[in-house]
């Protein structure tokens, strides 16, 4: 056995009526709602900043940026803060979602390969699909490819803009 092994654990989220899944390497931390300032002239997926320990930490809609309509924040809303690696930088990001569900461990044969059809979710996002035992397709998302290098340069400016 290699001691390097791969982290099958992920934490499943859901946005509207879907249930994605990420890596839970990528996931610092969960945190409830909290005020959120906005950022003028910041991308529209990109609702504001938010102070995280001292720091600022941009919130991106995850729903917006899928493509779904804007967050309607309910007690289950919440932030997920995600390291992403854009090329050699590593950068936090807060990510909306409608809600946590639960942390699952899913092997790596148990990854379908992502739909190659047309889909209201850009595939590239999606390294893969699993079914749950509910019969349910989980969509396991590449935290790194949900947002471009220039969306994230985006959001790292306007969220500097502020300080």
């Amino acid at each position: 056995m290699s001691e390097l092994t791969t982290l099958t654990s992920y934490l499943s989220f859901k946005l509207g009526d879907e249930i994605f899944a990420a890596n839970v390497s990528k996931v610092l931390n969960i945190l409830e709602m909290t005020k959120i300032t906005k950022v003028p002239k910041a991308p529209d997926y990109m609702k504001g900043v938010i102070n995280l320990r001292g720091t600022v930490l941009p919130l991106v809609d995850t729903r917006i940026k899928f493509g779904l309509p804007s967050t309607e924040f309910t007690a289950n809303t919440c932030i997920l803060v995600l390291d992403i690696q854009i090329e050699s930088d590593t950068l936090q990001v807060g990510a909306l979602v409608d809600a946590v569900q639960e942390v699952l461990e899913i092997e790596p044969n148990q990854i379908l390969p992502p739909p190659n059809i047309g889909s209201k979710f850009h595939s590239q996002f999606i390294s893969g699909m699993y079914k749950s035992s509910e019969d349910q397709f989980i969509m396991i998302l590449d935290m790194d490819k949900v947002f471009s290098t220039e969306e994230l340069m985006q959001v790292q400016e306007s969220s500097q803009s502020i300080n």
